[in-house]
């Protein structure tokens, strides 16, 4: 079984003897952990799986709510983590070998040190958790139901920032089709994080004579969030606009191949020609040179379609400032040629990938990867008008970054009615990097209640209603064009609101609770001794 009965934990004194202050978990024990975090990937999509994930963290919380010390405790939600990390983002090994060309121990190596690095948020939620109820002698109950999920959420929260962020994967993405997705307009994806961990703790509850409330918060959670759903928190707006989204299918190791341009563009100029629409987007640098470098009768043609039949083009491409300076850009093609054409720059930059860490250039110089010191750009930007939406670009794993988009919804003169992402994850091979891809971008039309386009290389080329349904895809892998018709949405969910904030004030409350469920403990003791 998954958690064996152990004694009753919630009649126990939190304060260990000093030889279990000392201990330190078992190699077999770290490696269970590790398992355990490793096996999240099946909580993810392809798979989706999401009440695995209650069992795993439960798990996790089991062992650490067994009267842990700090130590104990940390070094386990250390290996979980590390677990996490390998399973969820393994193919991060595929882009540092077939398209880097690092040897394939340095791969290996790489996906390692990415495992140690993102462990310590894991290390932090049961580390902190496990001082916190020595610190404030807390009952079970509220170290279970109060500090550890908040720990675990607040530790997601901070691999959204720390060192620039790489929030991939966090547990609440696994819930974007489960009840808990109701909380999402709410408290964004690291408070159902916080939700999903309560979930755990209850069923850890269920070893111990709280059995009866821990079924019914657990049955509380689901429900109300399942209520949550029914909540329409945006309105339609607008005329419903027709897109194409194009997915070219470029192999990845011809895409920055000058020899291979030619070929590149030729099928790009057919694809962005076949039919009019009011809005065709191709995938991120579809161009994939600097406008200098592509034939200036390219884009000439591709403003006299646009003219003749009224079609907004969105192209990816790369832009030239100055010497070594350049950016991750789209830029639009409208029927009316225009001044200063519209662009917009990828602010998030990927490590190693798009930025170079001070220190790590010796690093990205082995991996050769293109493009690789682009230039930020802006953390507002405005969106572009296609008839009467506004549409807000993102490039890439920018919508991993939920506050962020928040933000410029929030603080736009004129908030987008409709996001549009464009990515190529053709780096990854193929991977579940493609659909989990897809589930973060559902997790933000759930956030802020508004459509979401993706037109990317080989996947997933798609189209997100405002509730999160995938309503058009494209079949992975292959080259094709998507057609849809599309509504935007105007009005401000709680989340583009208030962000992430609503959820860390209520992680203080709940660590306020906790406290003061500590403080009445440590009295009921003292009064019976």
């Amino acid at each position: 079984m998954l958690l064996r009965r152990r004694p009753n934990l919630a009649a126990s004194d939190p304060a260990a003897s000093a030889a279990a202050r000392g201990a330190r978990p078992s190699a077999a024990a770290l490696v269970a952990a590790a398992l355990a975090g490793g096996a999240s990937l099946f909580s993810f999509e392809p798979f989706g799986w999401w009440p695995l994930q209650f069992l795993l963290l439960a798990y996790l919380f089991y062992q650490v709510g067994l009267g842990s010390s700090v130590k104990r405790a940390t070094l386990l939600g250390w290996a979980f983590g590390f677990g996490w990390s390998i399973g969820a983002m393994y193919w991060l090994y595929t882009m540092m070998t077939r398209f880097a060309h690092l040897p394939a121990v340095l791969g290996v190596l790489g996906v390692i040190l990415l495992g140690l690095y993102m462990g310590l948020f894991g290390a932090f939620a049961t580390g902190v958790s496990a001082w916190l109820r020595r610190r404030w002698s807390l009952p079970v109950p509220a170290f279970l139901l109060l500090v550890l999920p908040v720990s675990w959420g607040v530790s997601e929260w901070m691999r959204g920032w720390v060192f620039t962020g790489f929030p991939w994967a966090v547990s609440g993405y696994a819930h974007d089709v489960s009840p808990l997705a109701g909380y999402a307009p709410l408290i964004g994806v690291y408070g159902i994080g916080v939700l999903v961990a309560a979930c755990a703790s209850c069923l850890v509850l269920l070893t111990q004579r709280v059995r009866l409330p821990a079924i019914g918060l657990f049955a509380a959670l689901l429900l109300a969030g399942a209520g949550l759903r029914t909540i329409e928190w945006t309105q339609v707006t607008g005329a419903p606009l027709t897109v194409r989204l194009l997915q070219g299918n470029i192999p990845q190791d011809r895409k920055f191949d000058y020899a291979f341009l030619s070929n590149i563009l030729e099928r790009y100029h057919g694809m962005i020609t076949a039919s009019p629409a009011d809005l065709i987007a191709t995938p991120e640098t579809a161009i994939p040179v600097f406008r200098h470098q592509v034939d200036p009768g390219y884009l000439a043609s591709l403003q006299r379609f646009a003219g003749a039949s009224g079609s907004t083009l969105a192209l990816g491409m790369p832009l030239l400032d100055g010497p070594s300076q350049y950016a991750n850009s789209v830029v639009t093609v409208t029927p009316t040629e225009q001044a200063q054409p519209y662009r917009y720059d990828k602010a998030h930059l990927v490590p190693f990938g798009e930025f170079i860490p001070p220190g790590f250039r010796w690093f990205t110089d082995m991996m050769n990867i293109p493009l690789n010191d682009a230039t930020r750009g802006k953390a507002l930007q405005a969106p572009f008008a296609v008839k009467d939406q506004l549409v807000l670009p993102n490039i890439c794993y920018e919508d991993v970054f939920g506050e962020e988009i928040a933000y410029q919804l929030r603080a736009a003169p004129r908030p987008a009615t409709m996001l549009l992402n464009m990515s190529n994850l053709s780096w990854y091979g193929q991977s579940s990097a493609v659909p989990q891809h897809l589930q973060i971008s559902r997790m933000r039309t759930l956030e802020t209640g508004r459509p979401m386009l993706r037109s990317t290389n080989d996947g997933a080329t798609a189209v997100i209603d405002h509730r999160g349904q995938v309503t058009h895809l494209l079949p992975f892998y292959t080259e094709g064009m998507l057609t849809a018709t599309v509504r935007g949405t105007t009005g401000m969910t709680p989340y583009i609101r208030f962000g992430n904030l609503a959820f860390l004030l209520l992680g203080a409350l709940a660590l306020a609770g906790a406290w003061l469920a500590g403080r009445n403990y440590r009295k009921k003791k003292a009064n019976l001794s």
